[in-house]
């Protein structure tokens, strides 16, 4: 009888210094946050620069608009896959949501390529304009994809490389979908691959250092 007393004893023991565990709140509620920290930088921008400038311009050129609702698309979809990523049993097939957003993106974006050829006229950023997009969009990655990793470090998912490209992706297109209220030239060649270039530059830096600080939350 002592023994059964004694497993007994080291259970209640060992339970008595365990320490409640916070549940964390759903997927779409923690992307709903991120996505309010996205709005106020939204509502910034738009104290400083208005929005007249923005919505003519979507108004002449729908292309532009297209590709803002596809890069806003892709914001949210990313960011709910990279926080579902921390749940288990979470099939990461789910990386694939992000998928229709980015080809509207793209798609609509790469229109514009083929504005200075059939409006000879139109207005479009020259290289010194497109490096200012490559900053505008690496500089709001940062603080993004900060937050974002720090709101998953307490999920320890189990993916995270896959989980910081996810993290990249979001913060890319978030921040693409914010130059839009200040942007004022017509998607052309250049400003399209200075684009892509920002983009592929803030998904590989997530990916090497956002996958290294969710792998030392598992640790």
């Amino acid at each position: 009888m002592a023994e059964p007393r004694l497993t007994e004893s080291l259970i209640q023991s060992l339970g008595a210094e365990l320490t409640p565990v916070r549940r964390l709140p759903p997927p779409w509620l923690r992307t709903a946050g991120w996505l309010l920290a996205v709005a106020v930088f939204a509502a910034v921008l738009l104290w400083h620069y208005g929005a007249d400038h923005m919505v003519r311009r979507w108004i002449a050129e729908p292309d532009i608009a297209l590709a803002g609702a596809g890069a806003v698309i892709t914001a949210a979809c990313a960011a709910w896959v990279a926080f579902s990523l921390g749940v288990p049993g979470r099939s990461a097939r789910w990386a694939w949501l992000p998928l229709p957003g980015l080809l509207l993106w793209v798609g609509a974006s790469g229109l514009g390529c083929l504005r200075d050829w059939v409006l000879p006229g139109t207005q479009v950023a020259g290289v010194h304009q497109s490096a200012d997009c490559l900053v505008f969009i690496i500089g709001f990655s940062v603080p993004l994809s900060a937050l974002l990793v720090w709101l998953l470090r307490r999920a320890c998912p189990l993916r995270p490389v896959l989980t910081a490209l996810m993290i990249g992706l979001a913060s890319a297109a978030a921040s693409a979908a914010l130059l839009e209220i200040c942007h004022a030239f017509a998607v052309a060649a250049t400003d399209l691959l200075t684009h892509a270039a920002a983009v592929a530059i803030v998904v590989l830096a997530n990916a090497a250092m956002g996958g290294r600080l969710l792998q030392s939350a598992l640790k």
